[in-house]
Order: structure tokens, then sequence, then C-alpha cells
């Protein structure tokens, strides 16, 4: 019996230690993965941190461009800081970053709001940053910057309270003044003209996106191939500028004194509109009309007279803007659909629609992006004669995915 007990014993002692060893084991690899929330942003750039704790090698994701990360990877415990664009939009907004390690996944939630929308009242004693939502713009003024072209202001600078007083600043009344001059330095070798303009720039400050190329700098049309519209920033769009035209050339050459382009939308080298006004020296009333440019082999320029008449020798237009008038120019595009838009106070609007279904612009790889300032129209004025304009109010919207 003696021996019998001992065997007996020897081998619950042996399934005992087994099972520890085996529940050690397992309690040894058992996987770990706590990620922590954050509260809600705000519709500016701003940065919160999560901490990770783990047991684990871990990798995040987002499923947002307008969110970033850092760092992209870890091991065990560490903290990952959230980081989101300015909202451009005046709608809340929303995405996931997403943490994985082993088998486990923890989402955190990202919530944005919406860009402030201002009450109406400009001050003279901000930067035109401070008084307009310049978070996707750049700047381009008539100096150089080093290498025989025009000097580009970053969306970095242009919101960190940049003003240049012969060309970009606030006006007394609070409004954004942009004033360029005939002579000075071209975006480019294929213009012939100076500008002073604001490009839209839908990647803020995000410069690892690059400027050109449907990607998350720009936008494309809603008729554009469904690869293009997952891939742009957005699709379709419209913007609104309140504006008055302060001053035009008064010399140069007959077809281009008096005249100047005051919002666009750019595509890769043509331009679908190209806004005008116009005011000739002897009238007191200005023209506003604009061009639409279909792609290469699809048919030449088109002119659409809104106001008045682009003539090189037109009369004074009835019902035409003077120079100091405010008024708003609407520019919108869905799909093929061009809708340009003029409006002031106590008049009808002027309503002028294109069908670009021919234009060439619904075809993969072309991508679109908009542009309001001055662009002179103007290269055989006197040196110092210039264009002005102050800006009273610039908002856009993109449809996004």
């Amino acid at each position: 019996m003696k021996l019998v007990h001992i065997v007996f014993t020897l081998i619950i002692t042996t399934v005992l230690f087994s099972c520890s060893s085996k529940d050690a084991e397992e309690e040894s690899v058992v996987e770990n993965l706590v990620v922590t929330s954050v509260s809600g942003f705000s519709g500016n750039e701003e940065t919160q941190s999560v901490s990770v704790i783990s047991n684990l090698d871990w990798s995040v994701s987002s499923d947002s461009n307008w969110i970033t990360t850092t760092p992209s990877s870890g091991t065990n415990s560490g903290a990952i800081a959230i980081s989101v664009e300015t909202n451009p939009t005046y709608n809340d907004r929303s995405g996931t970053v997403t943490v994985s390690g082993g088998t486990m996944s923890r989402d955190v939630a990202i919530t944005q709001a919406a860009a402030e929308e201002t009450n109406g009242t400009l001050d003279p004693n901000k930067t035109p940053s401070e008084n307009f939502d310049l978070s996707t713009w750049n700047l381009s003024i008539p100096e150089d910057q080093g290498n025989g072209t025009a000097t580009t202001i970053s969306v970095s600078q242009i919101n960190n309270n940049y003003e240049n007083s012969s060309y970009f600043y606030t006006a007394a009344d609070g409004g954004m003044v942009f004033k360029c001059p005939v002579d000075g330095y071209k975006t480019s070798e294929n213009t012939s003209y100076t500008r002073v303009e604001l490009r839209e720039m839908l990647r803020g400050t995000n410069t690892s996106i690059s400027t050109q190329g449907v990607n998350g700098n720009n936008w494309v049309f809603g008729t554009a191939p469904i690869a293009d519209i997952n891939a742009a920033a957005g699709y379709d769009g419209e913007m609104n500028a309140t504006l008055a035209v302060n001053h035009v050339t008064t010399t140069g050459s007959n077809s281009h004194v008096g005249r100047v382009i005051i919002g666009q939308i750019h595509a890769n080298d043509d331009e679908p509109i190209r806004i005008y006004y116009r005011k000739l020296q002897n009238n007191a009333l200005g023209s506003i009309y604009f061009a639409h440019e279909p792609t290469d082999g699809n048919g030449a320029e088109q002119w659409y007279e809104m106001i008045g008449s682009r003539s090189n020798s037109a009369s004074n237009p009835a019902d035409g803007i003077a120079l100091n008038e405010v008024f708003s120019y609407r520019i919108k595009v869905v799909g093929d659909d061009l809708t340009v838009t003029i409006i002031r106070e106590g008049k009808p609007d002027v309503v002028e629609t294109v069908n670009m279904v021919n234009s060439g612009f619904n075809v993969g790889g072309q991508y679109m992006y908009f542009k309001a300032g001055v662009y002179q129209g103007n290269n055989s004025g006197d040196d110092d004669d210039y264009v002005q304009a102050t800006f009273y109010a610039l908002e856009k919207t993109h449809t996004t995915n």
C-alpha cells in the first residue's frame, strides 16, 4: 500500500507541476494592447497625445489624410502624438487612428470641429490670415526668390501673420488688399504677366504631398475617373468671394489697358475659368467677363460676357461696376457644369453656365485648384502702373470622400 501511495503522489505532483508550467507559459504570452482616447479637436491645427500600454510590437495607421501620427510604430508601452490639420470647411469631420499589434487592434476615434465662421467683422489691426481663413492657400508675389522667378509665400508663412506693404496687407477697413505692378518677376517662363494671387493648397502644411498631380493637394471634377476621385483631396468645388477692384492700369496697349483677373480655376496646363474685371479709361464703369480654356485638342478658348463688353473700345456699360464698388462672384463646378454668378446688392444676380463635357477635364490625370487675388492682364504698361483689389470675404468648399 505504501508503494501505491508513493506512486500516486508522484503522479499527482507531476500533473500539477506540468499544469503549473503550462499555465505560466500561457500567462507569459498573453497579448496586451490598451490605447487611451483623445478629446475632440478644435477646428484649428492641433496635436494631442495618447498612451499605449502593451507588451507587443505595434504600428499606427489613419484613414484620413488630415490626420498624422508620430511615431508610426513602436514596441511595448509608449505614446503617440496625433495631429490634425486646420479644418477648411464649416462642417465637423471625423476619422480613425488604428493601433495594431499581434492579433489585436485598437481604434481611436478622432473628431474635429468645423472652421469658425466669422461674424463679418474685419479688424484693420489684424493681418490677413487673422481676418480670413488662409489655412489652405499660399501666395505669389512678384519679387525674385533667387532664381529669377516670383516668390511663393508658403501656407506656413502666410498663416504666421504675413504682410507685405507693397503687395499684400490689411486695409483701413479690414479688407485683404492685393496690389500688383506691371513690372516684376513671374511665376514661370510660361507666363508673361505678374500676379499677387492666392493658390489653393488643400494639403495645408503637409509638404510631403506634391503641389502637382491628382493627390491630396488638389481636386478633380466629379466626372473624373473614380480612381482620380479617390486619390484627390476632393471633387467638384465652389468658391465665393466678395471684393472691390480699387485700381486698374491706365497705360499700355489698347488690348491690355484696364483689365485684371480676379479669380480662377487652374488645371494642369489650362484654365477652366478666368474671371476678368475691365474698366477702360474713358468709362466710369467696368465690365465682367470670363474665359473658358479647354485642354489641347478640345477646341478654342471660349469667352462669356456677363456685364458689359470685353471689347477694347467698349462704351460705358450701363449696368457696369465702378472702381471701389463692392460685389461678389461665385464659381461652382458640379460634374461637367461650370456656373458663374455675379452678385450685387439690390440687383438681380447675373448667371452663366458652361457645359464642359467636351473640354477635356473629365479624363484621368486632370487636377484642379482655385486661385484668387489679382493677376495682371497688362504687360505693356508703365512699370509702376498697377492693379489693386480688396477682398472682404473668401470661402471655398469641395465634396470629400
